[in-house]
């Protein structure tokens, strides 16, 4: 075999090397650009037609977003995303901070305690749903234990009362989640420099000074990962709402995710249904997309 023929095989199969990463990914590639941003695509579009029951291609220009705003349901369902989101983010985030510190304190058993923070996240939104929805039904759950054991006058009926049950998705969104929270906190405080820890404590620091001054600044990147991962959660909340209260009572704890739902695909109005998805999905691209800017301007 002549020197011109071993270097052509030599060369195809370089390039055959190269390519195979491509050629491996490239069905993935397709079937994530059909399926993910080409139906995001087809979403915006709709959200710009007459679609009711089935798709239509008659364009209406903004009359579904200014439908949309005059929808009392949606109203409910944004306010009770800012009251759920808001709580949501920050309870999570100062119990996972204050888990995370007790952790790193060198405890005994910090491994078995981490697993148990930490099992909640292993459960489905919808597995959570549930058995919080048991526990806080005053008819089989706590109150009737309560009752069983004596306890005559106590009264917790938040998941049926329309002023309160909004509270009820807090509380199962933040044990379900906050064990999350608390191991990218310990993963932020176990990347601090103890030497500088030292040299503070030497210095006579004092140890609120130490969190206040060095810990708590240490830890903004892991804040703002935190912060953009709970609201991406909270905005696209669903499952964990429909298991525990179904919206209800009455609308009491529609989100903007039950309500492109039942519009889209239990009212027939899927030209709103297309809308409230796009404003959902503009909401969580304002989150995220200045996230990334920074992340990726910060390695630059």
């Amino acid at each position: 075999m002549s020197d011109t023929q071993t270097a052509g095989q030599t060369g195809f199969v370089d390039r055959l090397r190269n390519a195979l990463p491509l050629l491996v990914l490239s069905p993935s590639i397709v079937l994530v650009a059909i399926f993910v941003y080409g139906f995001i695509l087809f979403t915006f579009y709709l959200s710009f037609t007459d679609s009711r029951i089935l798709p239509s291609f008659n364009l209406v220009g903004w009359k579904n977003y200014e439908n949309l705003f005059r929808i009392r349901a949606w109203d409910t369902a944004v306010n009770n995303l800012m009251i759920f989101g808001v709580l949501y983010i920050a309870i999570c985030s100062v119990l996972g901070l204050l888990l995370a510190i007790l952790l790193d304190q060198k405890i005994r058993a910090e491994g078995f305690i981490r697993t148990i923070y930490l099992y909640p996240m292993a459960l489905s939104f919808i597995v959570t749903g549930v058995a919080w929805k048991w526990f806080l039904d005053p008819g089989i759950g706590l109150e009737s234990v309560m009752h069983s054991w004596g306890w005559d006058s106590f009264k917790f009926g938040w998941i049926k009362d329309s002023d309160f049950a909004i509270y009820t998705i807090v509380i199962a969104a933040v044990w379900q989640t906050s064990g999350f929270v608390m191991a990218m906190f310990l993963a932020g405080l176990r990347g601090i420099d103890g030497e500088m820890l030292k040299a503070a404590q030497i210095d006579g620091a004092s140890t609120f000074a130490l969190y206040r001054r060095i810990v708590i600044p240490q830890l903004r990147p892991a804040f703002m990962s935190a912060f953009v991962v709970l609201a991406h959660m909270a905005i696209k909340s669903y499952d964990l709402v429909i298991a525990l209260t179904n919206g209800g009572p009455g609308t009491a704890t529609e989100v903007p995710a039950t309500f492109m739902y039942s519009y889209t695909f239990t009212r027939n109005q899927m030209g709103i249904g297309a809308s409230s998805a796009v404003i959902m999905l503009m909401t969580i691209a304002a989150i995220i997309v200045p996230y990334l800017w920074s992340e990726l301007r910060e390695k630059k």
